[in-house]
């Protein structure tokens, strides 16, 4: 069995010039590994209706809500600094942004509890319960 010894490095010094913007997680995969002018082609038009907010994305209606970070803690985005040459070489990433909450989409219907992004969410509070002292 091989065990992999790489380690990545966040640079702390980023966080102070980090963008604080609104985030989106969208129900899709995009087959591009580098820049893009997001805001050029992602401006959406949020509707909110009976506690929902709706939008359409390249014609296709979705669903979402906002996610909030669960207290305590702090979301960052993370951008790696240059591109190891092999999955053995060890990685240095930058803060480029850090949120408390964003909103997160899903294809026609509503997000709900049972979905894993909003799951994971809750788990800091369940593993603290977890691991709290017994009386």
């Amino acid at each position: 069995m091989s065990v992999n010894g790489c380690v990545t490095t966040v640079q702390l010094g980023s966080l102070s010039q980090a963008d604080k913007s609104q985030l989106h997680l969208l129900p899709c995969e995009i087959e591009h590994d580098g820049p893009a002018e997001i805001s050029r082609f992602f401006t959406p038009t949020v509707k909110e209706q009976k506690c929902e907010k709706t939008v359409s994305f390249r014609g296709r209606g979705l669903k979402g809500q906002e996610v909030s970070c669960p207290q305590g803690y702090t979301g960052l985005v993370l951008k790696e600094v240059q591109r190891p040459s092999s999955d053995q070489e060890d990685r240095i990433v930058k803060v480029s942004s850090v949120f408390q909450n964003f909103v997160y989409w899903n294809l026609e219907t509503l997000p709900t509890s049972d979905d894993g992004v909003v799951k994971a969410m809750a788990w800091p509070s369940l593993a603290e319960m977890i691991h709290a002292p017994v009386d």
